[in-house]
């Protein structure tokens, strides 16, 4: 299942699901290309002025500090990795603003890695399904990689994320439209 952020590189995917914290993946989607087009490369990025990337990554909400990460880890790309996004979690979390999540969506989804990226979308299922007691992200990574076999993990944790922005939210959830009522242990309960 691919990942719904508009890109054509691991550089792209990096940058595009740094901006889609707190974001829909539509208006990052809008974003991307004047982005792109501006900074096509981690080194123009990295000597971006942060005013203009402001402008630019606006829409996308806390732009400001987005638009230091966005550098910062465009930085880090050049000094460290000649300009190439790095292929493991341990290189990847150490990028100014990437976090587990990110880094496992790049994973997963550009490099074909096993990864389960855990947002709050996933902690909230991960609970309402009866797949974890756990509350910390890592716990709770650890636990749903117990219950699916390694090449299913990136679409595990996709079709969670998905699942839980469009069917069951934190609040309201649609439980008349969810395919999973059934596997439900919260069913009714809301």
């Amino acid at each position: 299942m691919p990942v719904p952020l508009a890109h054509r590189s691991a550089y792209e995917l990096l940058a595009a699901t740094m901006l889609s914290a707190q974001c829909t993946d539509a208006v990052v989607n809008r974003v991307t290309p004047a982005l792109f087009i501006a900074y096509p490369t981690p080194a123009a990025l990295a000597a971006a002025r942060v005013d203009e990337l402001e402008t630019i990554i606006h829409p996308t909400g806390f732009f400001r500090s987005k638009a230091r990460a966005l550098v910062g880890m465009a930085s880090a790309l050049e000094q460290r990795y000649g300009g190439e996004v790095p292929g493991t979690m341990d290189e990847l979390i150490t990028l100014p603003g990437v976090g587990r999540k990110t880094a496992s969506v790049v994973l997963g989804q550009w490099f074909g890695e096993p990864a389960i990226a855990v947002d709050t979308h996933v902690l909230r299922l991960s609970k309402r399904l009866g797949l974890t007691d756990a509350n910390d992200p890592v716990a709770v990574e650890a636990d749903l990689k117990e219950l699916w076999p390694r090449p299913m993990w990136a679409d595990t944790g996709l079709r969670l994320i998905l699942h839980g922005r469009d069917t069951c939210p934190a609040r309201n959830p649609r439980c008349n439209a969810c395919s999973l009522y059934n596997a439900c242990i919260s069913r009714g309960t809301f």
